[in-house]
């Protein structure tokens, strides 16, 4: 299953462009705009709708706290661009997200979501051509580091993405690795020699 995924953790995500809805108006986005800066994609399913909103607001009102530490993100869906203007004009109180502090991607062609993983792709299901709650963490060179993929009844964690993002920066930057739970001020674990030894025909790496 893996073998045949179309994308892969620690190698180049695939690139993609779109038409992007941003500040009251249109603008085509690429991956490489975001090349040495850490990057969130978060795929959800479709504009006017119930979960979605609340993932796209909260990340919207907590953008800042990405950008502090060199990450931007933006939302990607299958809605034309000019959805993403009409929910973006629409108060939250009447069913829209208001005026937002990220971007918003179209997928209309759905060419996105399908090199992501993410396109539900089967057309027995209700929510054909959509995507599913997709979430992709790519570095500042442009590498696949996390992705997630859930259904789209069950919104996603801002802390977590927030925490994921801190703890790759600091691995990066650090001759260590980060436990379970790890938190930003936390020391992390101290990578010492591996051993590779082998026994019933696989194998194990050792931290000595």
């Amino acid at each position: 299953m893996y073998k045949n995924n179309p994308i892969k953790i620690r190698k180049p995500a695939p690139n993609f462009s779109g038409e992007a809805y941003y500040k009251d108006g249109f603008k085509k986005i690429s991956l490489k705009d975001f090349k040495g800066k850490y990057l969130i994609m978060f795929f959800y399913p479709f504009d006017f709708t119930f979960v979605c909103p609340t993932e796209i607001i909260a990340f919207s009102d907590r953008v800042e706290e990405f950008r502090k530490i060199g990450c931007e993100v933006v939302g990607i869906s299958t809605d034309s661009h000019f959805s993403h203007m009409k929910y973006c004009q629409t108060p939250r109180n009447q069913g829209g997200v208001g005026k937002l502090n990220i971007m918003l991607i179209s997928d209309i062609g759905k060419n996105i979501s399908t090199s992501y993983g993410c396109l539900i792709d089967d057309e027995n299901d209700e929510e054909y051509g959509a995507s599913f709650r997709g979430t992709y963490i790519i570095d500042s060179k442009g590498i696949l580091r996390h992705y997630s993929v859930n259904d789209t009844s069950v919104g996603r964690n801002i802390d977590e993405y927030l925490r994921l993002i801190e703890a790759f920066i600091y691995t990066d930057t650090h001759d260590e690795v980060c436990q379970e739970s790890w938190k930003p001020g936390e020391q992390g674990i101290k990578v010492g020699k591996q051993r590779i030894t082998k026994s019933n025909s696989s194998a194990c790496c050792i931290m000595i």
